[in-house]
């Protein structure tokens, strides 16, 4: 944690330090975030300062495999254009992005889910090629499902569900009994919730935030087929992918089952007015829940 307030005269003073030439752009500071924080620059641009991270390993991944990745993408991703190095004055990393433009999922919605289907489908199967021998390797996720039962085990128990305990446990149990992945390790975002994708015009237009990204088991970035997408579009969201098999989509059901549980207690949390809560999480992560309970 840094005890420096980051403040827009903070931004601009930084900028003007190492980046004079972008100093003069308007900065705004963008709601939201956690272990970093956004502000824009400009109409085409944003700094994403170190916050909560305790470490710059996440900016400094992106740094590193963002730039040759985007190219390849077929939906806007934030791309590091500048670096901000640490100094007296800050002593943490910061770095100046690409604007992703649109509305967070978990302040908007998608209205044409077949289109976010068609669209999140042909995103993954673009991120998901294999990744190189140097990608890095999740820590604390990635793993297969029967690796996070307890992760999972404690979401549960913190989260209030009404009558559904059972099914989502099953739907759980169901995952960690799911074959492995066996396939290559490919690139993997890791971290698709309502808040690290953005939307316009009803479809999704973007995806950020890949400081968890890793090379592993595609079924964790398909979880968003439930997590992300309106009722009645996994199914379609498979068929367009074409590359899962039964055991990755009940791996990715599991996940996305977790996912919603962590939702939902980040939205407890914030109802409580705990650090880092965000109220309106609640309401998002009982909908994909009740969406990994339909099935595919």
């Amino acid at each position: 944690m840094t005890d420096t307030e980051i403040t827009a005269d903070l931004v601009r003073d930084l900028l003007q330090d190492q980046h004079p030439d972008l100093a003069g752009l308007a900065i705004r500071e963008v709601p939201g975030g956690w272990g970093n924080q956004m502000w824009r620059l400009g109409d085409e641009l944003a700094v994403r300062m170190q916050r909560m991270d305790p470490t710059p390993e996440l900016q400094l991944k992106e740094r590193r495999w963002l730039p040759p990745l985007a190219p390849h993408l077929p939906l806007p991703v934030p791309v590091p254009v500048r670096y901000g190095e640490p100094t007296e004055r800050f002593p943490k990393h910061w770095t100046v992005m690409t604007w992703v433009p649109g509305e967070p999922l978990d302040h908007g919605s998608i209205i044409h889910g077949d289109h976010a289907a068609d669209t999140l489908a042909g995103f993954l199967r673009a991120l998901h090629v294999e990744a190189p021998a140097e990608a890095p390797i999740a820590a604390d996720r990635g793993a297969h499902p029967k690796y996070c039962t307890d992760g999972f085990e404690n979401f549960l128990q913190a989260v209030v569900l009404d009558g559904i305990t059972a099914d989502v446990r099953a739907v759980w149990d169901d995952a960690v009994t799911a074959q492995t992945w066996e396939g290559p390790r490919v690139w993997v975002h890791g971290d698709l919730h309502p808040a690290n994708v953005v939307v316009s015009d009803g479809t999704l237009s973007g995806i950020v935030d890949f400081g968890d990204m890793f090379a592993g088991d595609p079924a964790w970035d398909l979880a968003a087929a439930w997590v992300l997408l309106p009722a009645g579009t996994a199914s379609r969201f498979f068929d367009m992918y074409a590359r899962a098999d039964e055991a990755a989509i009940r791996r990715a059901r599991g996940l996305a089952a977790m996912k919603s549980l962590f939702l939902m207690l980040m939205g407890q949390n914030g109802d409580r007015g705990l650090p880092g809560g965000k109220p309106h999480w609640g309401p998002v992560g009982r909908a994909a829940l009740d969406r990994v309970l339909e099935g595919v």
